[in-house]
């Protein structure tokens, strides 16, 4: 005889579980990614404004690769976000899918408009002024993952 289930508190009855494994590995990434360009931004990368420049921290695999480790945060970011606009996970379904889709876009807008307002001098934004021309990578990136929450809009 099968035993019933029972309701979990984490679980919508027409939409199903609101934390699957998908959506932990979705967040896992994300928060990866955003702590290794802010861990590199703070303790391993060296400062161009400080003179004499001093050297770069540890470890040395991190100041051995320099500007790729915001491609690898930033990748990790899009990786995580594109991940969660599986159906299985809550930002993949219903309101969702537009939460994540406008998110995308819209964050993706102000960092390219952000970009644009600070050019002359980004030394005042943080991350950005590493960057440079490819802060509208990130910004177009960005909506590139709103387009994979555009694919599951229903």
């Amino acid at each position: 005889m099968a035993k019933p289930s029972v309701p979990s508190k984490y679980t919508d009855p027409t939409a199903g579980p609101l934390i699957t494994p998908r959506f932990v590995l979705a967040l896992l990434l994300v928060v990866l990614g955003i702590a290794w360009i802010v861990y590199y931004y703070l303790a391993v990368r060296v400062d161009p404004s400080v003179v004499p420049a001093p050297e770069a921290g540890g470890p040395a695999f991190m100041a051995d690769l320099g500007r790729w480790n915001y491609t690898i945060g930033f990748g990790l970011v899009m990786l995580g976000l594109a991940i969660s606009a599986h159906p299985s996970t809550p930002l993949g379904r219903g309101r969702g899918v537009v939460v994540g889709m406008l998110g995308c876009f819209i964050v993706g807008l102000i960092w390219i408009c952000t970009y644009y307002v600070v050019s002359d001098d980004p030394s005042a934004v943080p991350v950005m002024n590493d960057l440079g021309q490819y802060n509208l990578v990130v910004g177009i990136g960005l909506m590139a993952v709103g387009f994979t929450f555009a694919t599951r809009w229903e």
